[in-house]
């Protein structure tokens, strides 16, 4: 499958995400359409791209996926293990060495503030990293 890159909001990953919640069609739907408003508002900067069959946010390297299964909604954090997570969101994922999880089951609360901060503090490690490698 071919990589699609879009400013968010714009683009054809974007209207990929838009068939993939429209084809979810339940909670699994809402709550990726939930979480995509509150990563592309905690970062206006974020890139909306396509990858591997599902969402993928980006800024200045991989941010999180995000996977619908059977019975929730996975937010993967490319680099996790290495962003504080003060409000405990990771619930998944948490034995490696780099990536970190979010698994949002049916019914489940979503607290928006720390989602974006985690958004944020991903973006800025990101950042940070490629500085580095400059």
């Amino acid at each position: 499958m071919k990589k699609v890159s879009a400013k968010a909001g714009n683009g054809d990953a974007s209207a990929h995400i838009d068939a993939r919640i429209a084809e979810l069609g339940d909670w699994r739907g809402e709550t990726l359409a939930h979480v995509r408003k509150v990563i592309l508002a905690a970062d206006p900067e974020v890139v909306e791209e396509w990858k591997w069959g599902v969402p993928v946010w980006s800024h200045a390297g991989i941010i999180c996926t995000g996977e619908a299964y059977k019975k929730h909604v996975k937010l993967t954090f490319a680099n996790g293990a290495s962003v504080a997570d003060p409000k405990g969101l990771f619930n998944s994922s948490l034995d490696g060495n780099v990536r970190r999880a979010i698994d949002i089951p049916e019914g489940a609360s979503i607290d928006d503030k720390a989602l974006g901060a985690l958004i944020r503090a991903a973006a800025a490690h990101n950042a940070k990293k490629k500085a580095k490698t400059k």
